[in-house]
């Protein structure tokens, strides 16, 4: 219903509203307080107007103290309710409500009265509530000459209204129990893990949604919105004209995986959510679609699981291949530099440890990658930790690289141990490095071997030396430069940490 005029017309709809044999009252629909009442409405319950305007309708009427007085109280808020948030006429055929009666000393006391009701919304231009229209009838003459209780029980036209008040109140009947169940359904929908609403008209309203869908769409208030209105993102994302499309057709449409863009919160971005979800057209009695009933899943996680778990797989498969071909490269190189059988097996089983203890490290942290210090460590501290010094600051090393890095520290240890300071009781290894240029990081790194025995330049590279050059400089994509001085080997090493590696 909608009624809005101004100026004599505004008077005229008053005092029509006043002189009207109907009993009215208007209510706000937010607390259902009265804010207008006429004569007629007045004069049934015998109140003034100054007694009832600006109160809350059920702290001025409250049926009494009768055991029955809150049932009655709450089909007339309920139905007032329903009017409100469906937008449309809702009826009370019958209804039994106590109102106070002046009695014989004076006093008053509670008269129980049958009553129908109905209660319209009035909305403004833009389909908002802003009254509610309460029209009551008192109907107890003819509850009580349907009973054979009134003095012109036999009169016809009392009988046929008997009649049609019976019939009346089986309907009402009839509608509380389809109320009981309909209320029972939505509590189901409310409380199903998935996701769920009901969208009503070829705009596709939103007419019922569960907590579930709340939740999903950031707790806003979408209800009695159109789609396109409640959820503005999903423009061009292809869900408006699918649903289109099953409001025109009449055929399902289910949505597997389905990525979504949606503002899950007030004030927050845009994040991207799969879901599987089904729209299930509702028919009315004629065949028509009237409505669409959206039910799914937020099934997010488990598809960023599979997402990582194929990430994990590919990488557990390059890091297979990789560590085949290392093994592959050291078993050939090693058996280059060791005809004796015995002497291969002990420098192969060394470097294949080697290997192992970078790989321990990493699988500590989930191949998030290693430490540099935690490396180092693993390299030297067989050979004692007051003789090796190690010196700089902390340095996450990607996978690849640490690998790289233990397998160069690997071969360093070792030839400090069989022929450089390590070999001599008071040999000493001092190791330092730096990070510089923190927009584009560069590791700088030196191994300074000091009181071993004198150190002269190898007549021929041997594997160690070149297994060194091949990682820093293709791995690494690094330099690095071996002095053999006859105070002890240096070796300077040169390493982009944000750079480009291989492997």
């Amino acid at each position: 219903m909608r009624v809005f005029a101004t100026g004599d017309n505004a008077e005229d709809l008053g005092a029509a509203f006043d002189a009207s044999p109907n009993a009215y009252v208007l209510l706000r629909p937010a607390d259902l307080t009265i804010v207008a009442a006429n004569q007629a409405y007045l004069d049934a319950l015998s109140v003034g107007r100054d007694q009832i305007v600006g109160k809350p309708m059920f702290e001025t009427f409250d049926s009494g103290s009768g055991s029955e007085a809150p049932e009655n109280v709450r089909q007339v808020r309920t139905s007032l309710e329903r009017a409100r948030d469906m937008r449309q006429r809702d009826h009370l055929a019958t209804v039994r409500f106590s109102v106070l009666r002046p009695g014989i000393d004076g006093q008053a006391v509670f008269e129980e009265r049958l009553w129908s009701a109905t209660h319209t919304p009035v909305l403004n231009p833009d389909g908002e509530v802003v009254l509610l229209l309460q029209h009551t009838t008192d109907v107890t003459d003819l509850e009580a000459s349907r009973e054979g209780q009134g003095v012109q029980a036999g009169s016809p036209h009392i009988a046929v209204g008997g009649q049609v008040l019976k019939r009346a109140q089986q309907v009402q009947e009839s509608n509380r129990r389809l109320e009981a169940e309909r209320n029972r359904i939505v509590e189901m929908i409310m409380q199903a893990p998935g996701f769920m609403a009901l969208l009503t008209g070829p705009e596709h309203r939103f007419e019922i949604v569960n907590d579930a869908f709340h939740r999903l769409v950031g707790e806003r208030d979408i209800v009695g919105k159109p789609i396109r209105e409640a959820l503005p993102e999903l423009e061009d994302q292809g869900f408006f004209s699918n649903l289109d499309t099953v409001f025109t057709t009449g055929e399902p449409f289910e949505g597997r995986q389905s990525r979504i863009q949606l503002q899950t919160g007030p004030n927050r971005l845009m994040e991207n959510l799969y879901l599987n979800f089904i729209y299930q057209p509702i028919r009315d009695s004629s065949g028509a679609v009237a409505a669409i009933l959206v039910q799914g899943h937020d099934v997010t996680d488990s598809v960023r699981a599979a997402e990582r778990q194929k990430l994990m797989i590919d990488e557990l498969n390059h890091r297979v291949k990789n560590t085949l071909a290392t093994v592959q490269s050291i078993a050939v190189q090693t058996a280059r530099s060791h005809q004796d059988p015995a002497t291969f097996a002990e420098a192969f089983q060394s470097r294949i440890l080697s290997l192992s203890h970078t790989h321990d490290l990493l699988t500590r942290s989930h191949w998030e990658g290693a430490d540099l210090r935690a490396i180092l460590n693993h390299e030297t501290e067989a050979h004692g930790v007051a003789r090796v010094s190690l010196n700089g600051p902390p340095v996450a090393l990607e996978p690849a690289m640490a690998l790289s890095l233990g397998m160069i520290f690997h071969e360093l240890a070792t030839n400090a141990a069989k022929y450089g300071a390590l070999s001599h009781a008071d040999g000493r290894v001092l190791v330092d490095w730096s990070v510089t240029d923190q927009r584009d990081r560069v590791l700088h790194m030196s191994w300074r071997e000091v009181g071993g025995p004198p150190v002269a330049e190898p007549d021929r590279r041997g594997f160690g030396s070149r297994l060194i050059q091949r990682n820093v400089r293709h791995d690494l994509a690094g330099e690095i430069d071996l002095v053999y001085a006859p105070t002890g080997l240096t070796a300077e090493l040169t390493v982009p940490l944000d750079g480009r590696q291989t492997g």
